[in-house]
């Protein structure tokens, strides 16, 4: 768990979301602390909304008050984050000290692939010939190594061990772990 790039809920003030993700961004660019706070993001979704007959897209926050922050959570991580402007604390975690639960990778990717992201970047975290974790889906809990990417549509095949024949199935990035 220690040295791994998990997902956490930071809460913020309401309405000061992007602010938080702002300051965040700079305090870690600043202490350079990019090899421990990695993405952080504001989830948003375009609604249409009609008002006096005309159509007008609206963006509109899923979670008012919660950041969502990708890190390895060490002792200096969690103290950038947590005593960032606009911060009051992390999701899952008991105070006194305690450090935070992470998302579930189900959680994430379900959260991400809803606004068109995902958990694993694809042109720098998978390459042809890295071997891989299926996490979902029919073929759950086997591994095999890349044999082709489909950086277009987040898709790629993976040669799995089936019947003792190497087959390939054809995967979505948010199903796979990297080994």
């Amino acid at each position: 768990m220690e040295n791994e790039k998990l997902w956490y809920v930071v809460n913020t003030y309401s309405g000061h979301e992007n602010k938080v993700k702002e300051k965040l961004e700079m305090r870690t660019e600043s202490m350079g602390m990019q090899d421990h706070i990695f993405r952080v993001i504001v989830p948003e979704t375009k609604e249409v909304e009609v008002k006096d007959g005309k159509q007008k897209e609206k963006i509109k926050k899923m979670f008012p008050g919660y950041i969502l922050v990708e890190m390895i959570m060490s002792d200096e991580a969690w103290y950038i984050v947590r005593n960032t402007p606009g911060v009051t604390g992390f999701i899952g975690s008991s105070g006194k000290g305690a450090k935070p639960t992470p998302l579930l990778p189900q959680e994430i990717d379900r959260i991400l692939s809803s606004i068109g992201m995902s958990r694993v970047n694809i042109e720098t975290d998978l390459v042809v010939g890295n071997k891989v974790n299926i996490i979902d889906g029919p073929f759950k809990g086997m591994s095999g190594v890349i044999d082709s990417l489909d950086l277009e549509n987040s898709r790629l095949n993976v040669l799995i061990d089936l019947f003792g024949q190497e087959t390939p199935v054809e995967v979505e990035v948010f199903q796979v772990s990297k080994m």
